[in-house]
């Protein structure tokens, strides 16, 4: 093998580290092919432990990479003078001192990622009721089914699964600075809720019941996704998101308990 190869292995970790950077900092022709600015509290946690394991894997990547190379570039066999090569069975230190490392980076992922799975998939919102501390009433009942999104949005009596509740297919309205709760149900097939702005993303089993929460902080208009496969249609599965301020959210609430709005507004 010559070292034209070793130049591969030298360039590969180099020109992949280089794209990730450019991307994560917004540099053109790849400034599109990161995650936006995240629109949720909870999202700045992920995109923290995003983003290390990123960077972590970047320098895993280069000092392999370059490893490799320098190995293939230095014991090119044409360059050296004994062409035997050496033959030793192991290395006892070498081999405890990579069992070592990537056990302690495990520990440490596993741990740094407490905070943002209990963020995000255990603390679900709170509120003082009476002296007592409960759970925050679901916001919205969300049902998924192929290949579409149905909405429920309590009536006047402020609960979901009642007689008058508001309804409204493919299209979400949600107010900023509001710990919005999200019930999540399907009524055929494994789905899945993802929304990237927000870093939001539920799957969704049928039969079971799933929560999920989040507090916007920005307004602006985005996509859900389905992210799970779920037969011929799962590509066209999409939902407009409107996150709008407090007022202009009860506004659109009005206008849906009128009767304003059709069933499907895509």
């Amino acid at each position: 093998m010559n070292r034209f190869w070793s130049l591969i292995f030298f360039a590969v970790p180099i020109l992949a580290v280089i794209t990730f950077a450019m991307a994560n900092w917004g540099v053109a022709p790849f400034e599109h092919l990161w995650f936006g600015k995240s629109l949720s509290k909870s999202g700045e946690t992920i995109d923290l432990l995003f983003n290390s394991l990123h960077i972590l894997s970047a320098i895993i990547l280069l000092g392999t990479g370059l490893a490799i190379g320098w190995c293939m570039w230095k014991f090119d066999h044409r360059h050296q003078t004994n062409t035997k090569a050496a033959y030793f069975s192991h290395n006892t230190k070498l081999e405890i001192v990579w069992t070592i490392i990537p056990a302690l980076i495990l520990f440490g992922l596993a741990f740094a990622q407490m905070g943002a799975w209990a963020e995000n998939k255990m603390d679900r919102p709170t509120m003082e009721v009476g002296g007592e501390t409960v759970f925050v009433p679901p916001t919205i009942l969300v049902k998924a089914k192929q290949f579409g999104w149905e909405f429920y949005y309590p009536g006047r009596d402020g609960k979901i699964e009642t007689q008058d509740d508001l309804y409204i297919e493919n299209s979400m309205v949600v107010p900023t600075g509001t710990e919005v709760v999200l019930q999540l149900e399907s009524r055929d097939v494994i789905h899945s809720f993802f929304v990237a702005e927000l870093r939001l993303k539920q799957d969704i089993v049928p039969g079971m019941t799933q929560f999920a929460w989040f507090r916007a902080e920005s307004t602006g208009d985005f996509k859900i996704l389905c992210t799970e496969l779920c037969g011929w249609g799962h590509y066209k599965m999409i939902a407009n998101l409107k996150i709008v301020s407090p007022a202009e959210y009860q506004e659109w609430l009005a206008k849906l308990e009128q009767g304003y709005y059709a069933k499907t507004d895509q």
